[in-house]
């Protein structure tokens, strides 16, 4: 049986400066690194994603389903407000948790909302960085 494969997508303005209450030192890189062990740990492959544009996260949302199991998607704003992003996630068949840094509910009234979250198998906020690490043992035990 083959290891498992997760996608991790990350949208603009990953650990912007407002975060650093709940990211503290987190940099980018050390969060990938520290993903990258979890899923060795899981035994199971991640690749991790950062895009500013919306056409390309959904360009690799769409391509999803011909090599991964599963998908881990923070996309910042966009979270919000694309219906673009929203649809593209449900036409693909593979199951996808929404994990953020913040608790979207501790912030403003706009960013209480998530538009892609009825479409998501779950949802993980509001633990910092270990959000991402609960979202891939999540995935690890999707059937």
């Amino acid at each position: 049986m083959s290891r498992k494969r997760f996608l991790v997508l990350f949208g603009p303005n990953i650990l912007r400066e407002v975060e650093k209450d709940t990211a503290g030192a987190e940099t980018y890189e050390s969060l990938v690194l520290r993903m990258k062990a979890h899923a060795g740990q899981l035994n199971v492959c991640c690749d991790i994603v950062q895009s500013n544009w919306e056409g390309e996260l959904i360009d690799h949302i769409h391509r999803s389903a011909e090599s991964y199991d599963g998908v881990v998607i923070d996309i910042g704003a966009f979270t919000h407000y694309s219906y673009a992003i929203r649809d593209a996630i449900q036409c693909v068949r593979i199951p996808f948790i929404e994990a953020h840094m913040e608790n979207l509910f501790s912030l403003e009234d706009f960013r209480n909302r998530s538009v892609i979250a009825p479409v998501c198998a779950g949802q993980i906020g509001g633990l910092g960085a270990e959000s991402y690490l609960l979202a891939l043992d999540a995935l690890s035990k999707i059937k």
